[in-house]
C-alpha cells in the first residue's frame, strides 16, 4: 500500500528574502519530509527545487495550494510534478556513482566554450548537475579587460573511456585556446595540503641557468641545450653537465643581479598568500640552483626549497655542483619525502612543472599540473594550465574568487 506522495516543487522568479522560510513553513505543517533541495541565483533571479514526501494521511493537495497561493504573493512561478516511487528509488541507487569535477579556464567565458565542453562531457556519459561560476563578477564596461574567467562543472556517470575524455578536452583546449581539467570529485580533491613546483619557467617566466649563460656570453649554446632537455630529447642529468660546465669562471657577483631581476610568473604571489592562508604547505623542487631558489622562498613566504647548490672558489663558478643533482627522479623521491614529513597521503599533493624532467613528481601527485609546459608534457600531465596565471590552480582546488574576502 502506497503510503506517501513524492512531490517535486519547482519554484522561480525574482530572488526575494524569506522564499525558502515561507515554502518549507508551509511544509513544515503537513509533516513534509524533505529528500533533496537545491537553489541558485543568478543577476536576482532565484530558482528554488524542493523535492518532498508527504504522508498520504494529510493529502498533498491542501500543501500544494498554500504554497501556490504563498508563492504568488512573492511574484513568483511554482511547478510541481509527482514522482514515481519506482523512479525515486532508481534516483537513490545512483548514489555513489563516479563524479567528475570538469573546470573550464579562459580569458572570458563564451558560449561557444560551454556549448563544446557539456558536449564532449555528454559524449562520454557524463550528466551535468550542476554548473558553478567560480570567478568574480565583471562590470559591463571591463569586460575587455577581464584577466581570467571559470566555470566549474559537476558531472555525474561513469565516462565510458577515461582516456579519450581527456584527449578530448585537451584538442578541444587547443583549438579553443583555454584550459579545460577534469578531476575525479572525491575526498582528495578537497583536501590537497601540500603544493610543489618546480622553478624555472613555472615560479618565474625564465630559466635560471639560460640568463646566468648570457651573463658569461654563452647564452645561445645553454638555451639550446635547455630547450632540447625540456622536451625530452635530451638526457636531464647529461644536459645539466653541458650546460653548468659554459658557466665555469663567471663571476659570483652576477647571481645577485641576475636573482633581482628574474620575473615572477603571473599569479604567483597570490597563489602563495593564498595557499599559505589556507594552511597549504608549499615546496620548491628544483632542477635549477638552491640560491635562487631562497631568493623566491624569501620574496614568497615558500616553506621548503631544494635544488642544486653551485660550487663556487675564488669567488668565481667552477661549472659543477656539490651534492646530488636534483633530476626528474630526485624531485619525485623529495615529494614523497616531503608527503611523509607533513603527514599526507600523495592524493594530497600538488606537483606544478613545465618541462619533461617535472613527469615523475607529476605522475605521481594526486594532481599533477602542467603548466605552460611543452606538448609531451602537456600530454603526460593529468592536467594542464596554458591560458591563465599561476592562480588559475585555486580554482582546480574550488576556491572562488569571492573566497578571497574570507581569508
Amino acid at each position: 500500500m502506497n503510503v506517501k506522495e513524492i512531490v517535486l516543487i519547482n519554484i522561480g522568479g525574482p530572488d526575494k528574502p524569506g522564499v525558502t522560510s515561507a515554502v518549507t513553513s508551509i511544509l513544515a505543517q503537513y509533516k513534509a519530509n524533505i529528500l533533496d533541495i537545491g537553489q541558485a541565483v543568478i543577476h536576482d533571479s532565484l530558482t528554488l527545487g524542493i523535492l518532498v514526501e508527504i504522508p498520504v494521511a494529510l493529502e498533498s493537495s491542501p500543501a500544494l495550494k498554500d504554497i501556490l497561493f504563498r508563492v504568488h504573493e512573492f511574484g513568483m512561478q511554482v511547478k510541481f510534478q509527482p514522482i514515481d516511487e519506482g523512479d525515486y528509488h532508481q534516483w537513490v541507487a545512483q548514489q555513489g556513482k563516479a563524479r567528475h569535477i570538469v573546470t573550464l579556464l579562459s580569458r572570458a567565458i563564451t558560449a561557444t566554450q560551454i556549448s563544446e565542453v557539456t558536449a564532449v562531457a555528454a559524449r562520454h556519459g557524463l550528466n551535468i548537475d550542476k554548473i558553478t561560476r567560480l570567478s568574480g563578477r565583471i562590470p559591463l564596461d571591463d569586460f575587455a579587460k577581464q584577466t581570467k574567467a571559470c566555470v566549474e562543472f559537476s558531472a555525474r556517470g561513469e565516462a565510458t573511456n577515461l582516456q579519450a575524455l581527456h584527449s578530448d578536452f585537451m584538442e578541444l583546449s587547443r583549438r579553443l585556446d583555454v584550459d579545460i581539467a577534469c578531476q575525479e570529485d572525491n575526498l582528495y580533491r578537497r583536501n590537497r595540503r601540500l603544493v610543489c613546483f618546480d622553478m624555472d619557467s613555472t615560479l618565474i617566466e625564465a630559466e635560471v641557468i639560460d640568463e646566468l649563460a648570457k651573463a658569461a656570453g654563452v647564452g645561445d649554446q645553454v638555451v639550446e641545450i635547455t630547450e632540447a632537455a625540456m622536451r625530452g630529447e635530451l638526457d636531464f642529468k647529461e644536459s645539466f653537465v653541458k650546460r653548468m660546465a659554459l658557466l665555469e669562471g663567471l663571476e659570483e657577483s652576477v647571481l645577485e643581479t641576475v636573482a633581482k631581476n628574474l620575473p615572477v610568473t603571473e599569479g604567483a604571489e597570490r597563489l602563495i598568500s593564498t595557499l599559505k592562508m589556507l594552511g597549504y604547505k608549499t615546496a620548491i623542487l628544483s632542477g635549477g640552483f638552491n640560491y635562487f631558489g631562497r631568493y623566491l622562498q624569501d620574496k614568497l613566504g615558500i616553506d621548503y626549497v631544494y635544488a642544486n647548490d653551485l660550487d663556487i672558489e675564488n669567488g668565481k663558478v667552477t661549472g659543477k655542483v656539490t651534492g646530488v643533482v636534483v633530476d626528474g627522479n630526485r624531485k619525485a623521491e623529495l615529494l614523497r619525502e616531503l608527503a611523509e614529513k607533513e603527514g599526507v597521503a600523495l592524493e594530497q599533493v600538488i606537483a606544478v612543472g613545465d618541462g619533461a624532467n617535472d613527469l615523475p613528481m607529476l605522475s605521481i601527485a594526486g594532481l599533477g599540473i602542467a603548466f605552460r609546459a611543452k606538448p609531451l608534457v602537456q600530454a603526460s600531465a593529468k592536467q594542464a594550465i596554458s591560458t591563465l596565471g599561476l592562480d588559475a590552480i585555486l580554482y582546480l582546488i574550488g576556491f572562488r574568487d569571492r573566497d578571497e574576502q574570507d581569508v
